[in-house]
């Protein structure tokens, strides 16, 4: 499987829509977890906790950690992970939200061509 022109690095793009049906549990779990991180300094501690109490998206990217996603995974370690959370106008009948075509987009090394 592996070859010397074979890469070991794997780049996984996942992208979730969530809906947020109660922002407040959302919101007090977001703080918990802040409150308990013994390795976040104080100064940070205080500006998260603003963050999370006025963006639920702010809190959402609180409580999610990728590693989680890979950590039982036999034979793969996570080497690097980055995310983020935004609020988004969403509407699930509308191109832009059409998972199905997203392949469509798709070039013949499976990046997806932005027309550039």
């Amino acid at each position: 499987m592996s070859t010397p022109d074979t890469s070991r690095f794997v780049r996984l793009h996942v992208e979730l829509v969530l809906e947020i049906g109660d922002p407040q549990a959302l919101t007090a779990a977001a703080l918990t977890r802040i409150a308990t991180d013994d390795s976040m300094p104080d100064e940070e501690r205080e500006h998260a906790g603003s963050a999370v109490g006025e963006d639920a998206a702010e809190a959402l990217a609180y409580l999610v950690e990728p590693s989680e996603l890979v950590g039982e995974v036999p034979g793969v370690e996570l080497t690097q992970a980055s995310w983020s959370s935004e609020l988004i106008d969403y509407d699930p009948e509308t191109v832009e939200w059409d998972l199905d075509g997203y392949d469509e987009a798709e070039g013949d090394n499976g990046d997806v061509d932005d027309g550039r």
